[in-house]
């Protein structure tokens, strides 16, 4: 197990990254371990390899990891110490900056065990407008191999054309934007309400901290060009904007449990950043239940935690596809679950949805979402929502996947006898995550009481924990202590 590190500079957490490289069945292209160190011009082949290879699978960094052995995965602990290793007179990071080019911010991460054994992550950021370079020369992984790129004629294709790719985020979709017409598309002072800062008077000014954001571009011939980031945060309304009409979120209700009766379907064709809180008012508003009276207080009901809600949101607003047409985020609320997609597949499997570092697609845009609390930094908003439908004693949210969409499940039950046994599953696997992750030792008693279950029926547990057992999500940590000593953790733990 390892102890809890937190990178607060970066707000990312590096033990749960190494946790879920070690889960792969096999080194990647983007990704290496090692046990000791590595002579340093053999480094700088890794670095220029890990950069290239990260941007031709299209994932945001490469990593060398040491201290892991590099067949079994297991956790050995390294001697390699970066801080203290040098090339001739020069510190081996210095060294390698002057080495590779483009400069690219090449980080070292030390980590510990909690018993005492060193990790350490290289993370270096995938290339982004032209191959990385050590000592002129370009390299690529192929399998667990540093090979010369030009060695490699369809990969260095496959990489020139990664580099014709700009983020959905940066493209300009309405230009030719005089400064006077910015407002008539954009809620300029919004930007500044939000974040409870001065608004200044003139348009020009609060332009200016557009441009400072890239929510707008100055064009060629003096007028302004208004990026999708802009758009999807501040646009008065999106439909005004053709390439994102469709990324407009839309919620509809639905009277039952089908799609056969939509009672509501609204469009919040506002910006996010504009219309977030509204969005989430609404939904709350279709989930109301009958009040009750509490020691003489009326008592507000929900069909699930709002906190729990709020994450779904975010997550499918920040972690949609822009670059899909035609479709965009959508919220479905029936009489006993509520269903969030998006375009795009998930960037992590789904069963580590809540341990694994989160990875935005759209990196801008959920930064900024971030300053305004509409996503949190620590993690992907999965352990928020488990952490809602807990208290509620409801099963975990349920993630699936493929290769065009995203779709995160609530349910609602009146008891914990109708729950279906893949919820019952589900919500074992997830707890046991969640409380790995807050070093929390898990028992039976413990999952009792994640499902509202009595001692007297504390049969109905074991059942569970041993078809999650079998299902291979969880294991028990010490197999020779009896049923009441037995503690559970994650099968990647």
């Amino acid at each position: 197990m390892f102890l809890y590190l937190y990178n607060m500079q970066k707000g990312f957490d590096y033990l749960a990254l190494v946790h879920l490289l070690r889960s792969y069945k096999q080194e990647e292209d983007w990704f290496e371990f090692k046990l000791n160190k590595v002579i340093p011009e053999m480094l700088g082949k890794y670095v220029s390899a890990l950069s290239n290879s990260a941007a031709i699978s299209q994932h945001p960094y490469g990593y060398l990891v040491w201290g892991i052995d590099d067949s079994t995965h297991e956790v050995k602990g390294t001697s390699f110490y970066p801080e203290t290793e040098k090339k001739g007179n020069m510190d081996l990071l210095n060294w390698l900056i002057l080495n590779i080019t483009p400069r690219i911010n090449i980080d070292f991460i030390e980590l510990e065990t909690e018993t005492g054994k060193h990790i350490v992550v290289m993370e270096v950021p995938a290339a982004i407008s032209e191959p990385v370079r050590f000592m002129k020369d370009e390299y690529l992984r192929i399998g667990s191999h540093v090979q010369p790129l030009l060695k490699y004629p369809d990969y260095e294709r496959i990489l020139w054309k990664r580099f014709e790719h700009v983020p959905a985020e940066k493209h300009i979709v309405q230009g030719g934007v005089e400064l006077d017409d910015l407002n008539k598309l954009l809620i300029l002072e919004q930007y500044f309400v939000l974040q409870g800062l001065p608004t200044p008077s003139s348009t020009k000014r609060q332009a200016e901290k557009f441009l400072d954001e890239g929510f707008v571009v100055h064009q060629d011939d003096g007028a302004y060009g208004i990026t999708a980031l802009g758009a999807l945060l501040f646009a008065r309304d999106l439909r005004q904007f053709p390439s994102l009409a469709s990324k407009a979120l839309r919620i509809i209700r639905y009277q039952g449990a089908g799609r056969i009766n939509a009672v509501n379907d609204i469009t919040v064709s506002e910006g996010y950043a504009i219309s977030f809180e509204k969005t989430c008012s609404l939904v709350y508003e279709f989930l109301k239940r009958p009040e009750t009276i509490d020691g003489g207080l009326r008592k507000e009901n929900f069909l699930f935690p709002p906190a729990s809600v709020r994450e779904v949101l975010g997550n499918i607003l920040i972690h949609q596809d822009l670059s899909v047409m035609g479709a965009g985020p959508l919220v479905e609320v029936f009489d006993n679950r509520l269903e969030g997609s998006n375009p795009g597949a998930l960037l992590v499997p789904a069963d580590r949805v809540i341990d694994a570092p989160p990875r935005a697609r759209n990196e801008a845009l959920a930064a900024f979402l971030r300053r305004l609390h509409v996503c949190e930094e620590r993690g992907s908003g999965f352990d928020r929502m488990e952490e809602g439908l807990e208290s509620v004693m409801q099963p975990s949210p349920l993630v699936e996947t493929a290769l065009d969409f995203t779709r995160i499940k609530l349910f609602r039950y009146a008891s914990f006898k109708d729950w279906t046994k893949a919820d019952k599953i589900r919500t074992c696997y997830f707890t046991v995550c969640l409380k790995y992750i807050e070093t929390v030792p898990v028992s039976n008693s413990m999952l009792r009481s994640r499902f509202g279950i009595d001692q007297a029926n504390s049969a109905i547990v074991s059942r569970v924990v041993n078809d999650t057992i079998e299902a291979g999500l969880i294991r028990i940590q010490d197999a020779s202590v009896g049923a009441k000593a037995r503690r559970y953790e994650p099968y990647w733990a």
